[in-house]
């Protein structure tokens, strides 16, 4: 069984669906990305009392070699994905600049959990896991990190729909169309979040996130 990241290991998730989700997960036939040792990857490098930032995505890539366990995010070398594309075209005009890669991993060591609401995919068949069970751990990460302000960005009807398991207050809330290039232009490009968010995190007198 994927070994559980100990920071985490006390949600009611792991205690409840988890075993019964590893077993289906042993049973199927297709390859599953991303491999087994990145599958809790964005809970593995952001523990709660570090977490600052969410952004929620959907599943991984389902390409072989791309995924890395974080939403968003490409194993180094990969060509970016048309929504990442767009995410760094976004952060350009917000802030000036973007990563050079693909690989997200230093924003989550800063505390941006990035999220996917379903942590595995069949190779080829993006969604093939999104009914399997991963939405009660969704729900049960954000309820734990609810007590303390922190900010949310929703991209997409998807994620804006875990909204509800956010309580507390003073969460900054950033909601939009999601990066896709078939939304993108529905809202997302100006909406700037990345600014928005340091602009936040320094009101609180936190030290904002280096994005790039």
């Amino acid at each position: 069984m994927t070994p559980v990241p100990p920071a985490w290991a006390d949600l009611p998730f792991f205690r409840g669906a988890w075993p019964a989700l590893a077993d289906r997960l042993s049973a199927e036939t297709r390859a599953i990305l991303p491999p087994e040792p990145l599958r809790f990857a964005a809970l593995a490098h952001t523990p709660p009392e570090k977490v600052r930032v969410v952004i929620l995505g959907q599943d991984p890539y389902p390409t072989p070699g791309h995924a890395n366990g974080l939403a968003f995010s490409v194993v180094h070398g990969v060509a970016l994905p048309r929504s990442l594309a767009n995410i760094f075209r976004e952060m350009t005009d917000d802030i000036g600049a973007a990563p050079k890669k693909g690989d997200l991993t230093p924003w989550a060591n800063q505390g941006v959990l990035l999220l996917n609401t379903a942590l595995t995919v069949p190779a080829g068949k993006a969604g093939g896991h999104s009914r399997l069970g991963w939405a009660a751990l969704t729900r049960g990460v954000l309820a734990r990190l609810s007590p303390s302000p922190r900010a949310f960005l929703l991209w997409g009807r998807h994620a804006q729909g875990f909204r509800a398991a956010v309580s507390g207050p003073g969460h900054l809330f950033i909601e939009t169309a999601h990066p896709s290039p078939l939304s993108a232009h529905r809202g997302f490009f100006g909406s700037r979040p990345f600014s928005r968010i340091n602009a936040w995190l320094e009101d609180r007198g936190e030290t904002p996130i280096r994005w790039v």
